[in-house]
């Protein structure tokens, strides 16, 4: 059975979450805040789902955005439920290969959203979206789209 979970926790651990496991640093908490069952529900195709294939994906946004950093821009939070939806945006410097571009050494700024179900003050479950288009664009040389939305 799992522990209620109240809102002021759910939100600091979607913070705790984009704040330091989606920069990178010498010890992200990434062990500590993703159940040993997490599956990441916003996988792209041909990519594993489980705690281990997120923990790549993340290491190789990393190695192409060396200076990544991830900001909270809003937290709905559903206690019931255990879920937290986070809208956040980030930048980085394009240091290595991302999506097959060579680095351009560009800094490029863009947005998501995502969604986290929390049981027993771990991450178990993510879906996520975020604008690919406008970062691929920006990669090529575009200026960001800067609508708000």
């Amino acid at each position: 059975m799992s522990e209620p979970t109240t809102r002021r926790d759910l939100a600091a651990i979607a913070r705790r979450w984009i704040e330091e496991v989606w920069r990178p640093n010498d010890a992200p908490p990434f062990e500590e805040l993703h159940a040993p069952g997490f599956r990441d529900r916003g996988a792209p195709s041909g990519r594993g789902t489980d705690r281990d294939a997120y923990a790549a994906s993340i290491a190789e946004l990393f190695a192409a955005f060396p200076d990544f950093i991830a900001s909270v821009d809003d937290l709905v939070v559903d206690p019931e439920a255990g879920s937290v939806g986070v809208r956040w945006s980030a930048s980085g410097t394009h240091r290595g290969v991302f999506e097959g571009i060579a680095p351009s050494g560009r800094t490029v700024a863009f947005r998501g959203i995502e969604i986290i179900r929390v049981r027993d003050g771990r991450i178990v479950e993510r879906w996520g979206e975020w604008d690919g288009i406008d970062l691929l664009r920006q990669l090529r040389g575009a200026a960001p789209a800067r609508g708000e939305g």
